[in-house]
């Protein structure tokens, strides 16, 4: 998932090193809400202005994506918890596969096929029982090459889909996707695949209402959006969308209905971060996910800080000559000042991938080689950077981007005679430009998709759609293909060296690992979990002081009005 990089929490160093610093000493996503009892005190002293089964939360003003086969940025993706359910779900803790839309599977001895039954009592929000056929033509659709979904290459570990998505196979019965019946849906694995059920939670996984299949995200005749009530079968269901909201009310032909105890969800889009203070501040909203000035709030006891799956980095495009030779890129990558780049980070990076349980140590770069980096230039026929075209980096308006941008530039032009331009893209522009060819130099901030190292390597394949570094080297696919055919410690191992590769070969150069920042009062607000992916699924949500005694019912507003 992207961040969009103007989403990023506004908040003063200051304040953050302070957080950072608690948020270290602490284990925040093993940490639950009742051991957190100083919050109580505060909560009594912001206005209460909320219904009892209604939540108001903040995110970041920008256009929202709801078909789920074109959507990859994480604001998306965190509204999706409640308006899409797949066959499984993310646990609000650990982040482990929960079975959702499934109900019950079965492997195959080989390990390389999933037979899975679909709930009974699985529906749409209007009614419609939730098929197998639904699941199929979901992802089918999302890898027909016409599409070009940016996540159709995690369907890669299926049967038939690479090719199908890369037009190679035009006949989509040759992919491993089977509806053999209304509840059961069959999925052939190209190689053994530990984590496909970690991954079938990523909502590009939902299954599709036909009524909507065929819908683009805009009508070019009503001048409006198809998907602004889109038929799904999440715990929730959209009923208004402006530019200033989504309105969420609780799906009541939802299979787990009775576990959701919020009716109602209101999400804001606040213009900025004091917005979003004034909307915390006055008790409006009870959580904000998004851009937020933490200066101006006056009540801070809802920060939560905690270490996120996540990386920021710069990438080296090598779809072209000379920047297809690694020598080049990769002296680059030795001449940067690396400690003076990543000395404003509280978390500086210098692998892709945050380290994760069971997943080995990697080595990137740390410190300035520019000897070795003068030496490779010159073995690659570039010295002192003669005949080397004029790289163009590629930035939002950051003063960050700008001030690692010039030590880029100024490192390069003096240790390595390479010109540099510096091109400056508004944000409403920048990640559709990174798609085009007219730049070198970009950089992006990701979150994995689910716990596993393979949704950050995924991108690099030659012919993914995440690819925008058009990286296409043959050790890295064959690393990459070995270790779908693996388990365990030797997959890990396998995946450890393709990320080294990755660094050793200039290709990604990582600044930081992001932070996840979000204000919510977990003293009042229950099934709210910091965690690494930074999702927290609305089917969880309650507020504590209002949750029924076993076996009394909540009274339902609407009837009392």
């Amino acid at each position: 998932m992207l961040i969009m990089l103007h989403i990023k929490k506004f908040i003063t160093l200051v304040s953050l090193a302070a957080l950072l610093l608690s948020a270290c000493q602490t284990t925040p996503v093993q940490k639950t809400p009742a051991e957190d009892g100083e919050r109580h005190d505060y909560a009594e002293m912001r206005p209460q202005v909320r219904a009892l089964d209604e939540l108001t939360v903040v995110f970041s003003n920008h256009d929202i994506e709801l078909d789920f086969r074109k959507s990859y940025f994480a604001s998306e993706a965190q509204i999706f918890t409640g308006i899409y359910e797949g066959l499984f779900s993310y646990h609000p803790i650990t982040l482990e596969p929960v079975p959702a839309a499934a109900e019950r599977w079965v492997l195959s001895e080989d390990k390389k096929q999933w037979t899975f039954t679909i709930r009974n009592n699985a529906r749409f929000w209007n009614g419609d029982p939730v098929r197998a056929e639904d699941f199929r033509a979901a992802w089918i659709s999302l890898i027909h090459p016409d599409l070009n979904s940016p996540y159709s290459s995690l369907f890669d570990v299926i049967e038939g889909a690479r090719d199908y998505r890369n037009g190679v196979e035009k006949n989509p019965d040759n992919v491993g996707i089977i509806a053999q019946n209304e509840r059961t849906l069959i999925v052939k694995l190209n190689a053994p695949a530990s984590f496909f059920p970690a991954m079938l939670c990523h909502h590009s996984f939902s299954p599709i209402h036909s009524s909507m299949l065929e819908k683009t995200s805009w009508n070019p005749v009503s001048s409006q959006s198809n998907w602004t009530s889109p038929v799904s079968n999440g715990p929730f269901r959209i009923t208004t969308m402006n530019n200033e909201s989504i309105v969420l009310l609780k799906n009541e032909r939802y299979w787990d209905k009775d576990r959701i105890a919020l009716n109602k969800i209101i999400i804001k889009f606040a213009k900025n971060g004091d917005e979003s203070a004034n909307l915390w501040n006055s008790g409006e909203a009870r959580w904000i996910a998004g851009e937020v000035n933490i200066d101006a709030l006056t009540d801070r006891s809802g920060i939560q800080v905690n270490v996120m799956f996540a990386t920021h980095y710069y990438f080296i495009r090598s779809g072209e000559k000379p920047w297809n030779d690694y020598r080049i890129r990769r002296a680059m990558a030795l001449a940067l000042p690396w400690p003076d780049i990543r000395s404003r980070y509280y978390l500086p990076a210098e692998t892709l991938i945050f380290p994760v349980a069971g997943y080995p140590e990697v080595k990137g770069i740390s410190e300035a080689d520019i000897e070795e980096a003068q030496k490779l230039m010159a073995e690659a026929g570039y010295a002192g950077g003669v005949g080397l075209p004029e790289i163009v980096i590629r930035l939002t308006p950051s003063i960050d981007a700008a001030r690692i941008s010039s030590l880029m530039a100024i490192t390069w032009k003096e240790k390595l005679g390479i010109n540099v331009r510096v091109e400056v893209i508004p944000f409403d522009r920048y990640f559709a430009s990174l798609k085009e060819d007219n730049y070198n130099i970009g950089s992006t901030t990701w979150i994995g998709d689910f716990a596993d190292p393979y949704t950050f390597l995924q991108m690099w394949v030659k012919d993914s759609n995440l690819n925008d570094a058009l990286f296409n080297d043959e050790d890295y696919e064959e690393l990459i293909n070995r270790s779908m055919m693996e388990e365990g410690e030797t997959r890990m191992n396998t995946m450890a060296e393709a990320e080294k590769l990755l660094l050793d070969r200039g290709v990604v150069l990582p600044i930081c690992f992001n932070p996840a920042l979000n204000i919510v009062d977990t003293g009042e607000l229950d099934g709210w979990y910091p965690n690494a992916m930074d999702i927290h699924p609305f089917k969880y949500l309650s507020f504590k002081g209002y949750r029924p005694l076993p076996g009394v019912a909540m009274l339902n507003r609407s009837l009392t009005q």
